[in-house]
């Protein structure tokens, strides 16, 4: 395909604007983006050199969080919110290779998304993906295609990795959070990574993150850096597994990860809870 075909993008995806999804896989080095996406990307890399560690970090950490949640605690069953688009080692695979016949749903609301993911998922009968906006938590737990897939009366892994930052704080993301569990079985979990502005403990650090949230908001809708105690109220009434919250590379380490640490180490975190 001509680069010039391939940069008009499928039908009904506005290529001219840079998107989500889209510049996250540049900085994983993917091929499904365009030159708005990769110049947003730019703009992030001159605040933060070390952004594409930061996406590498994450892709890490879900699959950490991934294989504990299938092979330690029994999880057979996920429901990934804001899915992005595929790339190397996605939750189907990370899951139904610890353990077999494990069954995932996908929702996005990106076309880019969409389009990608029902033809990386067109053989797999144990997995699908669904249209929906994360902001619609009674519509996606009600979604007719994700409860043909999911037993609701059985622990669910409920994952919302690098999507909470992209609500505004109108949204509630703590709110939809707090929803989505509240309909799921004891023995669920809920594992989420987001942005973090760390405050007065890394005061520089701090600087970059307003910095970085200025350039999202201008440019692609929303970004927001929240802290610490912000990002803990998505685990209120759960557990949290250790380590707790923490920077994305100090969840469960394994000697396969890859990401540096860098100037965005403590403006990525995640942590995982677990519904009692």
């Amino acid at each position: 395909m001509a680069d010039n075909e391939r940069e008009r993008g499928p039908a009904g995806i506005d290529t001219t604007k840079p998107n989500v999804s889209r510049v996250y896989d540049y900085m994983l080095g993917g091929k499904d983006n365009y030159e708005a996406d990769r110049m947003m990307a730019q703009k992030a890399l001159e605040i933060a050199p070390d952004a594409r560690e930061s996406g590498r970090a994450n892709r890490e950490f879900l699959g950490r969080v991934v294989r504990h949640l299938a092979a330690e605690a029994g999880i057979r069953q996920f429901i990934d919110l804001g899915s992005g688009l595929p790339t190397q080692g996605n939750v189907h695979e990370i899951a139904q290779s610890a353990a077999e016949g494990t069954r995932v749903v996908y929702v996005d609301h990106d076309p880019t998304v969409l389009v990608h993911a029902r033809a990386l998922l067109a053989v797999n009968d144990s997995t699908t993906v669904v249209e929906a906006d994360v902001r619609e938590a009674e519509r996606i737990l009600d979604h007719p295609k994700i409860r043909r897939v999911i037993d609701f009366d059985q622990p669910v892994g409920l994952l919302m990795f690098a999507i909470l930052h992209h609500l505004a704080d109108d949204d509630d993301p703590a709110g939809i959070t707090r929803a989505m569990m509240a309909r799921l079985a004891p023995g669920s979990h809920l594992a989420v990574s987001c942005f973090h502005n760390p405050g007065l403990a890394h005061p520089e650090v701090s600087k970059q993150a307003y910095a970085a949230e200025k350039i999202f908001n201008e440019t692609l809708g929303t970004g927001r850096w929240r802290t610490s105690e912000e990002i803990l109220a998505y685990f209120d009434g759960l557990e949290l597994v250790e380590p707790g919250l923490v920077p994305l590379p100090e969840w469960r380490p394994g000697t396969e990860d890859r990401a540096a640490p860098g100037i965005t180490y403590h403006t990525f975190v995640g942590a995982v809870g677990r519904k009692p």
